[in-house]
């Protein structure tokens, strides 16, 4: 039987992106996966990821897979007029440039709507554009500091740590993508677009609400612990092995004992220090250094059979290397091999698959102003039009552009 391939939800809506590195394109990026037509307007120069090495190149792939690129100069009268159609011909406009600067090309939000009622608009900032730190650069690392993540990561006794990904970056296009989703149905509904503003700050605040929320309910600072739970033991602890390390989460009572009695220490278990949570959470340091005595006698791979097999939950602490090898991860089909002007790149996908509308896609990322020509034409630019524009310097197309 032959299964039939369905577009996806997003197919026919125009999104148009001015974005900078992650947060936009990453935003854009997630509706693409959806079927978007992304057009990524770029200055002539390109995103300035472009400019950073293999890391920026990576970035660009990671986030403007199967996107179109459009090379204008905003500050060109007549690329702006290009920008101009291009905005009034899309659904859904999402940017992250400097705050005002949109709003100095009569492209901010409250002037497009003006004249677009039905688009719908997000602006993503690095603190939002009400407060006194709305003309600040920031960036994701910035955001963690100032939201409370890096106070909170860390051992206790050393100095503050940033997560080891653009975490932030990656929240923020969520939140975005996800408000924006909500502001399209309504148009749908109503006939009606919407400003959206987000920014790294409240979304970096936003994923700390239960331990700010505690915070707020007792007065008390909280400590960053390093590893672990402060209520609960053993709880993301780190047990190290003879040849790794995994964490293991095993606080509630049956699970303890059961974890005890399958390393062969249900001695532990009657342990007046290890008797209750209570317990373990005060002698803390005692009960982690039984259990990696322990856990010191396996490979990682043994102990991880063992506690997984009997419903104890473990996980090993995996290199970049053990998770393009996990079978987990290759079964899930989440990293592709994307093909494009940029190369043939392995990159990761879209973190969903739509059972009826086939396979990830492996387009890559476009080259700078690759499909410039093609774009103008459907605004209804003659080739002629085009010709002039690139020679005014108003547009970007790859011939000159590498010229």
């Amino acid at each position: 039987m032959s299964t039939s391939v369905t577009a996806l939800p997003l197919d026919g809506v125009r999104v148009v992106d001015f974005g900078q590195f992650i947060a936009a394109p990453a935003a854009t990026q997630l509706l693409a996966d959806l079927g978007a037509d992304v057009i990524k307007v770029e200055a002539k120069t390109g995103d300035s990821a472009r400019s950073i090495g293999v890391h920026g190149q990576a970035m660009v792939n990671a986030f403007n897979r199967g996107k179109r690129s459009l090379a204008v100069d905003l500050k060109n009268p007549e690329g702006l007029r290009v920008a101009k159609e291009l905005v009034a011909r899309a659904d859904i406009v999402i940017q992250n440039l400097r705050p005002g600067v949109m709003e100095s090309f009569g492209l901010g939000g409250s002037d497009v709507l003006a004249q677009h009622p039905h688009l719908v608009y997000a602006s993503i900032t690095a603190w939002g554009s009400t407060g006194p730190s709305r003309l600040r650069p920031g960036l994701d690392i910035t955001a963690q500091a100032e939201s409370g993540i890096m106070h909170m990561t860390g051992d206790p006794d050393g100095e503050p740590q940033k997560v080891g990904c653009q975490i932030i970056d990656a929240a923020t296009a969520y939140a975005a993508a996800t408000a924006v989703l909500g502001a399209y149905i309504n148009r749908l509904r109503t006939g009606r677009g919407e400003v959206i503003e987000t920014s790294l700050l409240e979304v970096a605040t936003h994923v700390q609400a239960p331990m700010l929320g505690a915070y707020f309910a007792t007065g008390v600072e909280p400590r960053r612990l390093g590893n672990g739970q402060p209520t609960v033991a053993p709880a993301a602890d780190v047990m190290t092995t003879s040849d790794g390390a995994f964490i293991v989460s095993a606080y509630s009572e049956p699970h303890f004992a059961r974890l005890c009695t399958l390393i062969g220490r249900a001695d532990m278990v009657r342990d007046e220090r290890f008797s209750s949570n209570a317990a373990r959470v005060a002698n803390k340091v005692a009960l982690l250094a039984e259990l990696r005595r322990e856990f010191g006698k396996f490979t990682t791979n043994e102990a991880l059979a063992l506690l997984t097999e009997n419903g104890v939950v473990a996980g090993r602490i995996s290199t970049y290397g053990d998770v393009a090898a996990n079978e987990d991860v290759k079964a899930a089909g989440i990293l592709i091999k994307t093909t494009g002007p940029l190369g043939d790149i392995e990159t990761v996908g879209a973190p969903w698959q739509f059972a009826s509308a086939g396979p990830r896609s492996t387009s890559g990322a476009p080259a700078l102003g690759e499909h410039t020509e093609e774009v103008l034409a459907e605004l209804g630019f003659s080739a002629g039009d085009i010709s002039a524009l690139a020679t005014a310097g108003a547009v970007g197309i790859p011939a000159a552009l590498t010229a």
